[in-house]
């Protein structure tokens, strides 16, 4: 599995400096997963700019010979924090460093998530994503594809109207998801915050001005409301239900529940997050 991670980071690192050039890139791979649940071997992989323009089988002068490895297509993370990181005493905050380390910080998770084999990540999101997104884009920098919701929307962000507004100054910034928050935290119960009312104002707007939308909530009512306003994702949903779910099997909303492997990092490194924020012994016994 380590030599596949690799392989695909690789692949990625290959096809991002082929950005702008003219010529084909021809990867000569000895088997492929083409991650629609089949494979193929001995084919080439044409790339050309940003772009895989075909597979195919025909004989070809190989840029890169990879027939000894596998390749698969580059993996995707809907749900990551990119900028988040153990601080300078371990702790999961950030006293103490300046914006520069901050910044190297990121750009650290950015070349680590790549080479694990992560292509695209959907970063939810910091007002920074914006800036890292674009010097990946540019090829400054070695890491994913960055989609980010650059800010988060919760029941403190105003009125049904004020939240409409709010949406049209994401898309205008460039985000390219609207990231919600319908319920508390775990930690704190998680129980609805936001009202009907407010994620029927953000998910239609949103769905106006072409943004999906991802909504953290663990109740189940919090759940059912943001299926019933329109909202395209749900996180977490710990208190989930059988009714929510078969409501977003119904709707067609996509269920992101992190099960497997979020509390259990929590739970893991327990001591770099208590006392930070409600990382409590009451917040990890919810966990």
């Amino acid at each position: 599995m380590r030599k596949i991670n690799l392989l695909i980071a690789a692949f990625l690192l290959m096809a991002t400096a082929a950005v702008g050039q003219e010529r084909p890139v021809v990867i000569r791979v000895g088997l492929l997963l083409d991650g629609k649940g089949g494979q193929q071997r001995n084919v080439n992989i044409v790339v050309q700019g940003s772009k895989i323009l075909k597979i195919d089988s025909a004989p070809a002068d190989a840029s890169y010979d990879l027939r000894t490895l596998t390749v698969l297509p580059g993996l995707i993370d809907t749900h990551v924090h990119i900028s988040f990181h153990f601080g300078k005493d371990g702790k999961a905050n950030n006293r103490g460093e300046t914006a520069e380390e901050q910044a190297y910080y990121t750009a650290e998770n950015a070349y680590v998530t790549l080479m694990a084999g992560f292509t695209t990540v959907q970063s939810v999101g910091a007002q920074a994503d914006v800036a890292l997104r674009e010097a990946i884009a540019r090829g400054m920098i070695p890491g994913p594809r960055i989609l980010t919701s650059i800010r988060q929307v919760n029941e403190n962000s105003g009125a049904p109207d004020q939240l409409r507004e709010l949406v049209r100054k994401l898309k205008e910034d460039g985000a390219d998801v609207v990231k919600i928050f319908a319920s508390k935290s775990i930690r704190d119960g998680g129980g609805q915050t936001m009202t009907d009312e407010q994620l029927v104002a953000v998910c239609g707007e949103a769905k106006n001005v072409g943004l999906r939308t991802m909504v953290h909530a663990h109740a189940a009512g919090a759940i059912k409301a943001a299926v019933r306003a329109g909202c395209g994702q749900i996180e977490h949903g710990v208190f989930v239900d059988d009714e929510a779910l078969k409501m977003m099997a119904d709707r067609g909303v996509y269920f992101d529940p992190n099960v497997g492997l979020v509390i259990q990092n929590y739970l893991r490194n327990k001591q770099r997050f208590l006392g930070v924020g409600n990382y409590t012994e009451e917040g990890f016994a919810y966990m």
